[in-house]
């Protein structure tokens, strides 16, 4: 298991956001998070990614325990996310949102920086050199010199997930990336998905409410109601149990 997370919760106030939560997910495994809207699936998000201290239970990424850890020091651990709304820098081009993930990897002082002396002209063409590659790799170089604000609901998902593999994760969490993407742009981005694994190893936890998308990406899900676990398994299994289908998916299935 590269993550793990151990009787999981979360309250807020007199509110109990997730409930003794347990999951994990292996190494190269596309996992869906996935339940009705208010089911903690974002609150979990914000745990794994430290953006939240869990109430109590534990988390583990590659055998390290990462309670308390500060976001930022969680990216460097190779744990990167997309969010819900979306969040980029609208006045920055698309190379330079990329750019921003690619921040912790420069090698160069602030006096460097500065100055434009030293290693900074080197750091920043290789930063620049691999932000272009990412962005050739989801098909948007194109855009490289756009504001991100300009751009379709659709190529903005794509930027953040670009920006989200500049930090070269280890594993990558995606929140409802399929939101606002017409059926086309849908299965490009599934086939990325798949390319991730396959090529660079990269887990995948997703949070998602295309239920097609789900059945046809993920290895395994987890269904939660009102912060708690009611079913861990296959898709195809998911969309048969009465508890999936009376919480979530309702007249869907019937």
């Amino acid at each position: 298991m590269i993550l793990k997370l151990s009787k999981i919760c979360k309250n807020f106030g007199g509110v109990e956001a997730i409930k003794e939560t347990s999951f994990g997910v292996k190494s190269g495994e596309i996992f869906g998070l996935i339940g009705p809207n208010g089911a903690g699936k974002t609150t979990m998000f914000n745990i794994i990614t430290g953006a939240y201290e869990p109430s109590s239970g534990e988390i583990k990424f590659d055998g390290k325990r990462l309670n308390g850890i500060k976001p930022n020091k969680i990216v460097n651990l190779g744990i990167a996310r997309t969010f819900q709304n979306i969040r980029l820098f609208g006045s920055l081009t698309v190379l330079e949102n990329v750019l921003i993930g690619l921040n912790s990897s420069t090698k160069y002082s602030f006096l460097e920086a500065c100055l434009h002396l030293g290693r900074f002209a080197k750091s920043e063409r290789i930063a620049k050199e691999r932000a272009m590659g990412i962005l050739e790799r989801l098909g948007i170089a194109r855009y490289a010199n756009e504001f991100a604000k300009n751009l379709s609901y659709g190529t903005q998902r794509k930027v953040e997930i670009a920006r989200a593999l500049a930090t070269n994760p280890k594993l990558l969490l995606l929140d409802e990336p399929a939101a606002g993407m017409n059926p086309s742009e849908t299965d490009e981005l599934a086939n990325l998905i798949f390319d991730l694994r396959a090529t660079d190893g990269l887990s995948i936890l997703l949070i998602e409410h295309d239920m097609k998308f789900v059945n046809h990406l993920c290895d395994r899900v987890l269904v939660l109601d009102y912060g708690r676990v009611i079913f861990t398994g296959s898709p195809a299994d998911a969309v048969k149990h009465e508890d999936v289908i009376s919480a979530y998916l309702g007249d869907f299935i019937q």
